[in-house]
């Protein structure tokens, strides 16, 4: 049997809290693994941005895969890295990977998702930057606890849809694309809703988010 090492990542702290995104990453390398009689010997899990090429986990995790001869296992490749260098060099280190959604990707491929991957990473960082400008330009003050602010006020509610941003995008990169299928995975992740006693999202908070989130995008003029 082949030996594994599996290696999953979230792209932030409160992503990796509620659990979103590492539960599917596991079911998925899991089946994998067991279809293809693969012994995972480890799981590995991280809480940062694949654009970031110094990760001490999935370093880790290669040097692993190196000294006792296994391969690495990811559910995508966006999972591994958002970096098209980080990649390339793994590539020409001969460092065994396989991203279980495509397992036969040759290197060309692989080369153009990671492309790919990089640049939906620059765009989501752009949107990012400019929504949480319009949000400071409308005196939201950004990096504060809802928890800490009066429920109330609006500025309290602002700094949670900022919050929510990329926890909505990764959700929609999956797949997720209705209302009702947000509030659903957004349930069965135990993320909580602003107003965190009620604990469960409906269809009417899940669409007034969205409107929310959709209000704080940059609007492009035309020309």
């Amino acid at each position: 049997m082949t030996l594994a090492i599996a290696y999953y990542r979230v792209s932030t702290g409160k992503q990796g809290k509620s659990g979103l995104g590492i539960e599917a990453q596991q079911e998925r390398v899991r089946h994998y693994a067991e279809r293809n009689g693969m012994i995972i010997i480890k799981e590995l899990i991280e809480i940062e941005s694949g654009w970031d090429k110094t990760r001490p986990v999935v370093n880790e995790g290669i040097a692993l895969c190196k000294s006792l001869g296994a391969t690495l296992l990811i559910a995508t490749l966006d999972r591994l890295a958002r970096n098209v260098v980080f990649i390339a060099t793994l590539m020409e280190n001969k460092v065994p990977f396989i991203t279980v959604d495509s397992p036969n990707d040759s290197e060309l491929v692989i080369y153009i998702k990671a492309a790919i991957a990089q640049d939906e990473r620059t765009k989501i960082s752009e949107r990012t930057k400019a929504a949480l400008a319009a949000a400071k330009r409308r005196g939201v003050v950004l990096g504060t606890s809802c928890h800490e602010l009066n429920r109330k006020n609006r500025l309290a509610v602002e700094t949670f849809v900022v919050e929510m941003m990329p926890i909505i995008t990764e959700l929609k990169r999956q797949k997720f694309g209705s209302v009702r299928a947000i509030m659903h995975e957004l349930n069965r992740r135990n993320v909580l809703p602003f107003r965190g006693e009620r604990r469960r999202w409906h269809i009417t908070t899940v669409h007034n988010l969205l409107l929310r989130i959709e209000a704080l995008q940059p609007i492009t003029a035309t020309p």
